[in-house]
């Protein structure tokens, strides 16, 4: 197959998890659009409709399951269920999370808890559950941070999850590559979403932002789908265990 023909998803599977808004709903269109049929994972149905009706539009099948990925058993059999519904499962996108900005003094357990237990614990049986149904092989994305490689005030318990994810990726792309299962990463820059806004609504932020980042722009969500969808696809077969910034080279600047 050519590198351009790799591209193409006709005819995979795939799962996205937090599809319902920002980077995961981008996601999953951008997956769709390749060619590829797309479950949706999320906490709430009636959230994922917009997506869903974007997907179908493409015309591409979707389904859509309600799931809290902190909840280890509910979201193991929504993935089952997403699996059947769509014939099987190739393609599994760890894109749920939580953070909330807090002083490191005042985390308490409770914060910890839901960040951790979301972005690393939460992703981690995510990911088990969907290799457990890649019967002939797949491709794993899941979704790092900035704070994957940097420290960010104020994001301590969220920075320790997706560092952990990092460590994750890698560990489990060495352990799964016999299965035929390749587990890569992307580590979105700043973009504003519902979970970023916070920022956002400071200018005195956001001009100091900018400065740091070559390209002097934000992210925006048609940044992200080129590069899960060289992820996903058999134009990366021999790619795993890494991760992909998508930070208009903030990271490459300091």
């Amino acid at each position: 197959m050519s590198a351009i023909g790799g591209f193409d998803l006709s005819g995979k599977r795939a799962i996205v998890t937090g599809a319902s808004r920002g980077i995961g709903q981008a996601i999953a269109k951008a997956l769709a659009e390749a060619g590829a049929d797309v479950g949706l994972l999320g906490r709430n149905v009636a959230a994922l409709a917009e997506t869903e009706a974007a997907i179908r539009a493409s015309g591409r099948r979707s389904a859509t399951v309600a799931a809290d990925v902190s909840n280890v058993a509910d979201t193991a059999a929504a993935i089952g269920a997403l699996a059947e519904a769509l014939g099987g499962l190739e393609i599994f996108v760890n894109n749920a999370g939580y953070e909330e900005v807090r002083p490191s003094l005042d985390v308490d357990e409770a914060l910890w808890e839901r960040i951790v237990d979301t972005n690393l614990k939460g992703a981690f049986f995510a990911a088990q559950a969907a290799a457990k149904r890649m019967a002939d092989g797949g491709a794993i994305v899941n979704l790092c941070s900035l704070t994957s490689y940097v420290g960010i005030p104020t994001a301590v318990p969220y920075g320790s999850s997706k560092t952990g994810l990092l460590g994750m990726t890698r560990a489990l792309a060495t352990e799964w590559a016999p299965l035929g299962i390749r587990v890569n990463a992307i580590a979105p820059g700043y973009f504003h979403t519902a979970m970023t806004d916070v920022f956002y609504q400071d200018k005195g932020w956001q001009e100091a932002m900018l400065a740091k980042i070559p390209q002097r722009r934000f992210g925006r969500m048609e940044d992200i789908g080129g590069a899960v969808i060289f992820l996903a696809s058999d134009a990366s077969a021999y790619v795993t265990g890494h991760c992909i910034p998508i930070d208009g080279g903030y990271l490459a600047s300091i």
